[in-house]
Protein backbone atom coordinates (compact mmCIF):
# COMPACT_ATOMS: atom_id res chain seq x y z
CA UNK A 1 0.00 0.00 0.00
CA UNK A 2 1.24 3.59 -0.50
CA UNK A 3 1.53 5.85 2.53
CA UNK A 4 -0.52 8.92 2.89
CA UNK A 5 1.56 11.74 3.87
CA UNK A 6 0.41 13.31 7.34
CA UNK A 7 0.49 16.68 6.23
CA UNK A 8 -2.16 18.78 4.61
CA UNK A 9 -0.42 20.37 1.87
CA UNK A 10 -2.36 21.72 -0.66
CA UNK A 11 -4.52 18.28 -0.76
CA UNK A 12 -7.29 17.94 0.60
CA UNK A 13 -8.07 14.14 2.18
CA UNK A 14 -11.88 14.61 1.12
CA UNK A 15 -11.04 14.51 -2.58
CA UNK A 16 -9.16 11.33 -2.83
CA UNK A 17 -12.01 9.09 -1.51
CA UNK A 18 -14.32 10.34 -4.26
CA UNK A 19 -11.76 9.92 -6.59
CA UNK A 20 -12.10 6.32 -5.99
CA UNK A 21 -15.76 5.97 -5.95
CA UNK A 22 -16.89 6.90 -9.49
CA UNK A 23 -14.11 3.75 -10.44
CA UNK A 24 -15.77 1.40 -7.96
CA UNK A 25 -18.99 2.56 -10.09
CA UNK A 26 -17.16 1.88 -13.17
CA UNK A 27 -15.83 -1.37 -12.03
CA UNK A 28 -19.38 -2.80 -10.84
CA UNK A 29 -21.34 -1.53 -13.81
CA UNK A 30 -18.61 -3.34 -15.79
CA UNK A 31 -18.98 -7.13 -13.78
CA UNK A 32 -22.75 -6.44 -13.86
CA UNK A 33 -23.27 -7.41 -17.38
CA UNK A 34 -20.47 -10.04 -17.03
CA UNK A 35 -22.31 -11.29 -14.10
CA UNK A 36 -25.83 -11.22 -16.22
CA UNK A 37 -23.95 -13.07 -18.93
CA UNK A 38 -22.78 -15.82 -16.41
CA UNK A 39 -25.35 -16.10 -14.90
CA UNK A 40 -27.23 -16.56 -18.27
CA UNK A 41 -24.68 -19.25 -19.24
CA UNK A 42 -24.81 -21.14 -16.04
CA UNK A 43 -28.80 -20.76 -16.72
CA UNK A 44 -28.63 -22.03 -20.10
CA UNK A 45 -25.94 -25.15 -18.86
CA UNK A 46 -28.70 -26.25 -16.41
CA UNK A 47 -31.57 -26.09 -18.66
CA UNK A 48 -29.49 -27.66 -21.33
CA UNK A 49 -28.74 -30.97 -18.74
CA UNK A 50 -32.37 -31.16 -17.53
CA UNK A 51 -33.35 -31.75 -21.14
CA UNK A 52 -30.34 -34.37 -21.60
CA UNK A 53 -31.23 -35.81 -18.17
CA UNK A 54 -35.02 -35.87 -19.97
CA UNK A 55 -34.05 -37.58 -23.12
CA UNK A 56 -32.04 -39.80 -21.00
CA UNK A 57 -34.69 -40.80 -18.71
CA UNK A 58 -36.97 -41.02 -22.23
CA UNK A 59 -34.80 -43.60 -24.06
CA UNK A 60 -33.83 -45.63 -20.84
CA UNK A 61 -37.70 -45.78 -20.62
CA UNK A 62 -37.74 -47.00 -24.04
CA UNK A 63 -35.23 -49.37 -23.57
CA UNK A 64 -36.69 -51.06 -20.25
CA UNK A 65 -40.02 -50.97 -21.98
CA UNK A 66 -38.41 -53.15 -25.19
CA UNK A 67 -36.09 -55.54 -23.28
CA UNK A 68 -40.24 -56.12 -20.67
CA UNK A 69 -41.19 -56.62 -24.05
CA UNK A 70 -38.70 -59.70 -24.55
CA UNK A 71 -38.70 -60.78 -20.98
CA UNK A 72 -42.72 -61.09 -21.53
CA UNK A 73 -42.75 -62.79 -24.70
CA UNK A 74 -39.96 -65.03 -23.54
CA UNK A 75 -41.85 -65.86 -20.33
CA UNK A 76 -44.84 -66.54 -21.97
CA UNK A 77 -43.18 -69.44 -24.57
CA UNK A 78 -41.41 -70.77 -21.23
CA UNK A 79 -44.93 -71.01 -19.79
CA UNK A 80 -46.09 -72.76 -22.52
CA UNK A 81 -43.40 -75.29 -22.83
CA UNK A 82 -43.90 -76.24 -18.81
CA UNK A 83 -47.93 -76.65 -19.46
CA UNK A 84 -46.70 -78.98 -22.49
CA UNK A 85 -44.41 -80.70 -20.52
CA UNK A 86 -46.45 -81.17 -17.18
CA UNK A 87 -49.33 -82.55 -19.96
CA UNK A 88 -47.22 -85.02 -21.58
CA UNK A 89 -46.06 -86.09 -17.94
CA UNK A 90 -49.61 -86.30 -16.56
CA UNK A 91 -50.43 -88.34 -19.84
CA UNK A 92 -47.60 -90.52 -19.18
CA UNK A 93 -48.28 -90.95 -15.77
CA UNK A 94 -52.26 -91.70 -16.49
CA UNK A 95 -50.50 -94.29 -19.63
CA UNK A 96 -48.32 -95.94 -16.49
CA UNK A 97 -51.06 -96.02 -14.29
CA UNK A 98 -53.27 -97.71 -16.28
CA UNK A 99 -50.76 -100.25 -17.09
CA UNK A 100 -49.94 -101.03 -13.75
CA UNK A 101 -53.43 -101.58 -12.71
CA UNK A 102 -53.73 -103.81 -15.40
CA UNK A 103 -50.72 -105.68 -14.53
CA UNK A 104 -51.97 -105.78 -10.55
CA UNK A 105 -55.51 -107.05 -11.74
CA UNK A 106 -53.67 -109.70 -13.79
CA UNK A 107 -51.14 -111.12 -11.14
CA UNK A 108 -54.37 -110.76 -8.62
CA UNK A 109 -56.41 -113.48 -10.81
CA UNK A 110 -53.63 -115.17 -11.35
CA UNK A 111 -52.56 -115.99 -8.27
CA UNK A 112 -56.46 -116.69 -7.64
CA UNK A 113 -56.31 -119.16 -10.19
CA UNK A 114 -53.40 -121.15 -8.54
CA UNK A 115 -54.55 -121.36 -5.46
CA UNK A 116 -58.04 -122.66 -6.74
CA UNK A 117 -56.74 -125.34 -8.46
CA UNK A 118 -54.41 -126.28 -5.87
CA UNK A 119 -57.42 -126.25 -3.48
CA UNK A 120 -57.84 -129.92 -4.10
CA UNK A 121 -54.40 -130.55 -3.04
CA UNK A 122 -55.44 -128.84 -0.03
CA UNK A 123 -58.35 -131.10 0.50
CA UNK A 124 -56.38 -134.13 0.30
CA UNK A 125 -53.64 -133.44 2.77
CA UNK A 126 -55.14 -131.15 5.19
CA UNK A 127 -58.88 -132.09 4.90
CA UNK A 128 -62.16 -130.26 3.50
CA UNK A 129 -62.03 -127.54 6.24
CA UNK A 130 -58.83 -126.20 4.51
CA UNK A 131 -59.44 -127.17 1.11
CA UNK A 132 -62.92 -124.67 1.48
CA UNK A 133 -60.66 -121.92 2.65
CA UNK A 134 -58.54 -122.11 -0.30
CA UNK A 135 -61.67 -121.94 -2.56
CA UNK A 136 -62.97 -119.13 -0.69
CA UNK A 137 -59.76 -117.04 -0.78
CA UNK A 138 -59.09 -118.08 -4.77
CA UNK A 139 -62.98 -116.75 -5.19
CA UNK A 140 -62.32 -113.20 -3.38
CA UNK A 141 -58.73 -112.93 -5.15
CA UNK A 142 -60.97 -113.08 -8.61
CA UNK A 143 -63.33 -111.22 -7.70
CA UNK A 144 -60.94 -108.65 -6.27
CA UNK A 145 -59.26 -108.54 -9.77
CA UNK A 146 -62.32 -108.29 -11.51
CA UNK A 147 -63.69 -105.53 -9.84
CA UNK A 148 -59.78 -103.92 -9.83
CA UNK A 149 -60.04 -104.21 -13.60
CA UNK A 150 -63.48 -102.65 -14.23
CA UNK A 151 -62.74 -99.38 -12.40
CA UNK A 152 -60.93 -96.42 -13.67
CA UNK A 153 -58.09 -94.43 -11.94
CA UNK A 154 -60.44 -91.77 -10.44
CA UNK A 155 -63.00 -94.31 -8.72
CA UNK A 156 -60.15 -96.26 -7.06
CA UNK A 157 -58.24 -93.12 -5.60
CA UNK A 158 -61.55 -92.24 -4.43
CA UNK A 159 -62.23 -96.06 -2.58
CA UNK A 160 -58.53 -95.73 -0.95
CA UNK A 161 -59.16 -92.45 0.32
CA UNK A 162 -62.66 -94.03 1.87
CA UNK A 163 -60.61 -96.98 3.37
CA UNK A 164 -58.51 -94.30 4.90
CA UNK A 165 -60.78 -92.57 6.16
CA UNK A 166 -62.87 -95.31 7.82
CA UNK A 167 -59.60 -97.09 9.36
CA UNK A 168 -56.53 -94.49 9.20
CA UNK A 169 -54.50 -96.76 11.64
CA UNK A 170 -54.68 -100.18 9.36
CA UNK A 171 -53.41 -97.84 6.38
CA UNK A 172 -50.61 -96.63 8.01
CA UNK A 173 -49.64 -100.28 8.95
CA UNK A 174 -50.46 -101.68 5.26
CA UNK A 175 -48.52 -98.23 4.04
CA UNK A 176 -45.62 -98.56 6.49
CA UNK A 177 -45.64 -102.87 5.48
CA UNK A 178 -45.41 -101.53 1.55
CA UNK A 179 -42.87 -99.16 1.75
CA UNK A 180 -40.91 -102.15 3.81
CA UNK A 181 -41.33 -104.50 0.99
CA UNK A 182 -40.37 -101.92 -1.57
CA UNK A 183 -37.49 -100.80 0.32
CA UNK A 184 -36.21 -104.59 0.52
CA UNK A 185 -36.90 -104.96 -3.34
CA UNK A 186 -35.18 -101.99 -4.31
CA UNK A 187 -32.06 -102.77 -1.45
CA UNK A 188 -30.07 -105.09 -3.78
CA UNK A 189 -27.54 -107.48 -1.97
CA UNK A 190 -24.79 -106.61 0.14
CA UNK A 191 -21.40 -106.85 -1.62
CA UNK A 192 -18.99 -108.88 -0.05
Amino acid sequence: MAKTPTSTEGKPAARKPAAKKPAAKKAAAAKAPATTEAKAKFAKAIEEAKAGATALTTEAKAKAEGYRDQLSAKSGDWVEEAKDIAGQAKDRAADLAVEGKAKASDAIATLGKIVGDNATTIDEKLGTRYGDYARTAARTMQESAAKLDSKDLNELGDDAKQFVRKSPGLAVGIAAAFGFLIARLFKGTPKA
